[in-house]
């Protein structure tokens, strides 16, 4: 249609088909009213980890004095935004060695390491404490990628996350990439405004970049 923003949809469908970090509370969704049974309407509710396909990681996920989802600034989370695409071994950290030239605040990676959201592998890519370093020291103020952390699955240190709650800056982890060039965009990826929540899903969309 004349005149419509072209739209990048950057999250997975969300589905009790979709994989959950092993161990932690998969999405499932319960009709407390159903039409086809007779019912004025549909009503449902749903179960889940708030770490859910495309989100927002808060604070108080990695710190015990961090602020919980409903207290986070939203401002990182909507404007100029790059995407980067990197090619790594299975497993490997994105290092600043890896990355050219940044030129926005918010950078996304793009590293095909995690490509079915419906199936869980746990030797996806992910970030070295000190590319979040060098992005900060660059002014950026998110990072975001599309696997479901931000570190290696079996670190317990958590030295790229702890490397957030150093810098103050924001994440997003499972996003889908696939379909999207390295280049500039615009991002909007809001969490819910949840009271004392560790994470929040997103609806995450990319606007193509016009000027």
């Amino acid at each position: 249609m004349v005149g419509m923003t072209r739209i990048l949809d950057i999250s997975p469908l969300i589905s009790e088909r979709m994989a959950v970090w092993p161990g932690d509370i998969p999405f499932s969704r319960e009709m407390s009213a159903a039409m086809e049974k007779g019912d004025h309407l549909d009503l449902s509710a749903i179960t889940t980890t708030l770490h859910l396909g495309a989100h927002a990681d808060a604070p108080s996920h990695y710190t015990r004095a961090g602020a919980g989802m409903g207290d986070v600034d939203l401002a990182p989370y909507v404007g100029p935004c790059q995407v980067v695409q990197v090619s790594l071994p299975p497993a490997a950290r994105i290092l600043p060695s890896h990355i050219g030239v940044l030129r926005a605040p918010r950078v996304l990676f793009r590293t095909d390491s995690f490509p079915d959201p419906e199936r869980f592998n746990t030797d996806f890519n992910s970030l070295s404490p000190e590319l979040i370093e060098h992005l900060h020291s660059q002014g950026c103020v998110l990072v975001g990628l599309d696997t479901p952390s931000v570190d290696p699955f079996d670190s317990i240190a958590l030295e790229s996350h702890q490397a957030l709650a150093r810098t103050g800056m924001r994440n997003l982890e499972g996003l889908v990439l696939g379909h999207v060039e390295p280049g500039l965009y615009t991002l909007i990826a809001l969490p819910l405004k949840l009271e004392g929540a560790d994470a929040s899903p997103v609806r995450a969309i990319l606007m193509p970049d016009l000027g």
